[in-house]
């Protein structure tokens, strides 16, 4: 029988749900204002005090976005773009991590320091490097362009890798008795095992790569390859940025999506694969 909880403690528990209930609702106001603003008026969502609800909701914000961008096309380029990256990054971290885990070598645990080392770099100081190598191969304003340069990447190559150690070596060495290829293991033993990793890695990646906009920025040349951050962005050539400000709210309400499906998804397996990655080192 559960013990029943004391004064003291009762109150507790309620300071501490009411305490989550508040930092939740300052979590969630700004994704309210998002939506809420993208059925208002113009003045509505300049006005001072602001309005929280729209008056009469205007729908045809969104019609009117339409109007002043592909956005079905954005929205596809947007989606062959992150998927593509997406599975691209599950298959080369979950691979290499597999390596690092679970292979000896000469200069493996250096070789792992120096993919870590990666880490620490910010990406706006490997840009001309990169860049000049896609422009070298002719991927400018392309799809490989947009991909390929983020095809790999070390926090995945290390998710992976940390809860990869947690498969036990015996079950390894049973299928490699039974006759099973290295990439067999990896194929059919490591990947299944790997579930909550793979599922919050997805979360991570797809999340990343869907609201990318820097690279995008530099490597896309032609409104054919447009993604959303970009599309948005462009609005601003529309009209002045302050008279747009309901088109942006309809966009960023509309771009939002795929991020909730893809979380909500796969949310029960996030928390899991981040906490049972960093047991082993």
């Amino acid at each position: 029988m559960r013990r029943r909880l004391t004064v003291g403690e009762a109150a507790i528990t309620a300071l501490l749900y009411l305490i989550t209930a508040a930092g939740a609702v300052i979590m969630l106001l700004p994704f309210y204002w998002m939506v809420a603003s993208s059925l208002m008026t113009l003045p509505e969502i300049i006005a001072r005090p602001p309005v929280w609800f729209p008056r009469v909701p205007q729908l045809h914000n969104y019609a009117d976005l339409a109007a002043a961008l592909p956005i079905d096309r954005i929205y596809i380029n947007s989606l062959i773009v992150t998927i593509s990256v997406t599975i691209l990054v599950l298959f080369t971290s979950s691979l290499t991590g597999f390596g690092f885990a679970k292979y000896h070598f000469p200069g493996r645990d250096t070789l792992f320091l120096l993919v870590l080392a990666t880490m620490m770099i910010p990406f706006f100081l490997l840009l001309i490097p990169v860049f000049f190598i896609v422009k070298e191969l002719g991927w400018v304003d392309t799809y490989l362009g947009l991909i390929v340069p983020n095809a790999v990447t070390a926090y995945g190559i290390f998710l992976m890798r940390q809860f990869i150690l947690g498969v036990p070596d015996e079950l390894l060495d049973a299928a490699r008795i039974d006759g099973s290829s290295e990439f067999g293991l990896y194929w059919r033993i490591v990947l299944p095992l790997s579930g909550p990793a793979l599922a919050a890695l997805t979360i991570l990646a797809f999340l990343y790569h869907w609201n990318a906009f820097l690279w995008p920025l530099v490597v896309i040349r032609s409104q054919d390859l447009w993604t959303i951050p970009i599309g948005l962005n462009n609005l601003r050539l529309y009209a002045s940025s302050t008279d747009t400000l309901d088109l942006q709210m309809a966009g960023a309400t509309i771009a939002v999506v795929p991020v909730l499906i893809v979380f909500v998804a796969l949310q029960r397996y996030f928390i899991q694969g981040i906490t049972l990655s960093g047991l082993k080192g």
